[in-house]
């Protein structure tokens, strides 16, 4: 009998904390979450017209470089799936 009140008793005190304790928590106020800026970017560059309006994978290689930039264009290793 007595195991059956404390187990009651018990269930009680948790069921009370349960309902209570929420009560107690800071009220929450919806607002837009404010965007970070990255320092680390690099800046975005101008698109022509003509390299704008191309798609993947046909993109002209003037498009792909900068016309100032010293970097060769290594060539790809093509390695496909298809094995007949």
């Amino acid at each position: 009998m007595i195991k059956a009140i404390a187990a009651v008793t018990i269930a009680a005190f948790a069921a009370a904390a349960i309902t209570l304790l929420p009560s107690f928590a800071p009220p929450v106020e919806a607002s837009v979450p404010h965007t970070l800026t990255k320092a680390d970017r690099l800046p975005i560059r101008a698109l022509s017209d003509a390299c704008a309006g191309q798609n993947w994978p046909n993109i002209d290689v003037s498009c792909l470089r900068r016309s100032n930039s010293k970097t060769t264009i290594q060539p790809v290793r093509v390695v496909s799936t298809d094995r007949s």
